[in-house]
């Protein structure tokens, strides 16, 4: 908690993904059995998604050059709507967790997606991760592509960013 007190957390929407920065954050995903940084990294070099759709970003958090964290939104593939979006391969490094940096990528990509969707979707099967969810607005949902929904034309999107 004190790394983040010396140096500015900088939140970056990228355009490109600096690969080479990756190798911590896809290492220690990888170990965790959390393969959705491997599947961000592999996508983007194969050019399946890029986070580059109308209405999509990307965003990672960083303290002076490590990478602490990433979260993506991407219109819903598994939906046939293009008022649905999906935030994609949150994941926030270990040490650097309860620190309010996953909450500040989650709205980040909340603000962006308010431009382009009406509904955004996650998916997971972590109950902490549920509770986080939960803890920004979404609600409980019962489809068969996602777990969590957040209504974007509701207040629950007019948070701001702390």
């Amino acid at each position: 908690m004190a790394r983040l007190h010396r140096m500015a957390l900088e939140i970056q929407r990228i355009r490109y993904l600096p690969t080479q920065e990756f190798t911590e954050i896809l290492a220690e995903s990888k170990m965790a059995g959390f393969r959705a940084i491997e599947r961000l990294v592999t996508d983007w070099e194969t050019g399946i998604n890029r986070f580059d759709r109308p209405g999509e970003a990307l965003f990672i958090a960083r303290q002076g050059d490590r990478i602490l964290g990433v979260c993506g939104l991407n219109r819903d593939p598994y939906i046939d709507s293009s008022q649905i979006g999906r935030v994609r391969r949150l994941y926030v490094m270990q040490d650097s967790r309860r620190q309010g940096i996953g909450q500040i990528l989650v709205y980040q990509v909340i603000e962006v997606a308010k431009f382009s969707f009406n509904r955004l979707h996650v998916r997971t099967t972590n109950p902490i991760a549920a509770q986080f969810y939960q803890s920004l607005g979404f609600m409980l949902c019962h489809d068969e592509s996602a777990t969590h929904t957040l209504n974007l034309t509701t207040t629950h999107s007019d948070r701001s960013l702390q």
